[in-house]
């Protein structure tokens, strides 16, 4: 069921507009799960090439648009909600909407390897639970691995 979720990704409709962030994020942003047979199920290397054909067919269809700025799509995984997440924003790759540090990447299958292996989503230990008000936790919070691929007519 995964791999059909990220293949109607491509499908569904896309805003791009650098002036309304929000609407973009609100149009654009996908969140996917798995039960636990899926996730025994599959390999990384499925959901990588599901994903790489879903950005494709987001990029073909930017190309069709009257849109000539930069666009990136991109996917992380939700550890706290034990999803992945994915979304097209008319944004550089070191620019994404996120509120907290995140590290762009090239490589898809650590990314997708987290949420494949997480045999329990959605559940966080509280071992790994930071205090939010430790300002020295939030300066050195580990950023999380997002997996970027332009899409768009203009490359940055």
């Amino acid at each position: 069921m995964l791999l059909t979720w990220i293949a109607e990704v491509a499908d569904e409709p896309l805003v791009l507009d650098p002036a309304d962030r929000r609407v973009e994020r609100e149009t654009n942003t996908w969140r996917l799960g798995a039960k636990d047979e899926d996730r025994r199920a599959l390999s990384v290397s499925e959901v990588v090439a599901a994903f790489e054909q879903t950005a494709e067919g987001i990029r073909l269809r930017i190309r069709d648009m009257d849109f000539s700025g930069v666009a990136t799509f991109y996917v992380w995984h939700d550890e706290q909600a034990g999803q992945l997440r994915c979304s097209t924003g008319s944004v550089a790759a070191d620019e994404l909407p996120f509120g907290g540090a995140y590290a762009p990447t090239a490589d898809l299958g650590p990314v997708i390897d987290g949420f494949l292996s997480d045999r329990e989503p959605g559940v966080i230990p509280w071992s790994d639970l930071e205090d939010a008000d430790d300002q020295s936790t939030q300066e050195t919070a580990t950023p999380f691995p997002v997996w970027v691929r332009s899409v768009g007519p203009r490359r940055e």
